[in-house]
């Protein structure tokens, strides 16, 4: 097994308490409410996301994954050999394996995850899968600075790995910082991989954010009970609902936790009020075509190399380079 540092570095960049409740008064107390979509992924929170991946509806994860059984050879040639591939939010990391499979010579597996009980799981079966590849865990939030660990020996090039889709999870304009962000890191001859869901039929998008099992709905409302542990709010789940709805105009389904009565709710020493029927936004979840998405990453200073679809063409895996490079 080639792990190092066994136990995940900690960049700390989960925020301390006090900073917790800042963000969270200054959400509600917003004219329309909003919460950050990062606080869904406490330890639950990460495990209910998993299982949505299984859910019928879900086709992201399928799709994807159909994608990478089709293309990863090509993938990896494109990205040719002595690679480190730096992945964000690697979570259980099932496309990733895929990926590495095929990959030559890689110089390390750098992945990165604010869960850390999710991170250390992952790693633990990766290193069981991959025993010659150097494992270099980073606890941390991918949205922040990071400070990679030094590589084991020098790599050809960085390839930033950004599967799923939730490169839509943010707003374009933090999109694009994210991806400036993710260009510095990947230093002159690097590369970002990442995935992009397709616009596509609203009922199918809409369906896999409301699945009949309620696994969704379960996620987005473990907000609230996370909310109230860490920061001993009262929030009543009962009293709450998850809504997700497509925005055609935007491009993009939008996730909000609906009140289903006039109610306060302490939030340290304020009380927030919700009137019935009222929403507090937690999610965007973007879609887009390939102009979409080659017109987002141009504004960062990047462009898309290639382009991979799955069978149905439901789903986009993007290889972006610095512009001029490709």
């Amino acid at each position: 097994m080639s792990l190092q540092a066994f136990e995940p570095r900690d960049d700390d960049r989960r925020p301390p308490a006090s900073d917790l409740l800042e963000i969270v008064q200054r959400g509600l107390r917003a004219k329309l409410k909003q919460l950050p979509s990062w606080l869904f992924y406490d330890e639950r929170g990460s495990q209910l996301f998993e299982q949505i991946c299984e859910q019928p509806e879900y086709y992201l994860t399928r799709a994807e994954i159909a994608l990478l059984d089709v293309h990863a050879a090509e993938i990896a040639d494109v990205l040719g050999p002595d690679v480190r591939l730096v992945e964000y939010g690697s979570g259980n990391a099932i496309k990733t394996r895929l990926l590495l499979e095929h990959l030559s010579s890689p110089v390390s597996y750098v992945p990165v995850e604010i869960a850390s009980a999710s991170l250390k799981a992952s790693v633990e079966r990766m290193a069981e899968q991959f025993p010659r590849l150097p494992m270099q865990p980073l606890y941390a939030d991918f949205t922040r600075p990071l400070r990679l660990p030094i590589p084991p020996r020098a790599p050809r090039r960085t390839i930033v790995y950004f599967p799923g889709s939730t490169i839509g999870n943010f707003e374009q304009r933090e999109a694009i910082q994210l991806l400036r962000k993710m260009r510095d890191e990947m230093g002159m001859a690097g590369g970002i991989l990442v995935g992009a869901d397709l616009k596509k039929d609203v009922a199918t998008i809409e369906a896999a954010y409301n699945d009949r099992a309620g696994v969704t709905a379960e996620f987005t409302l473990n907000m609230l009970t996370r909310i109230n542990r860490e920061l001993g709010c009262n929030f009543n789940l009962a009293a709450f609902r998850h809504r997700s709805h497509y925005n055609p105009l935007a491009g993009r389904i939008e996730t909000h936790i609906i009140s289903l009565c006039e109610q306060k709710v302490r939030v340290g020493r304020m009380q927030a009020s919700f009137a019935e029927g009222e929403a507090m936004l937690v999610e965007y979840s973007c879609k887009y075509s390939p102009a979409d998405f080659a017109g987002m990453a141009a504004k960062a200073g990047l462009e898309v190399a290639q382009v991979w679809f799955d069978p149905e063409v439901l789903f986009s895996v993007q290889y972006l380079v610095r512009k001029g490079v490709a």
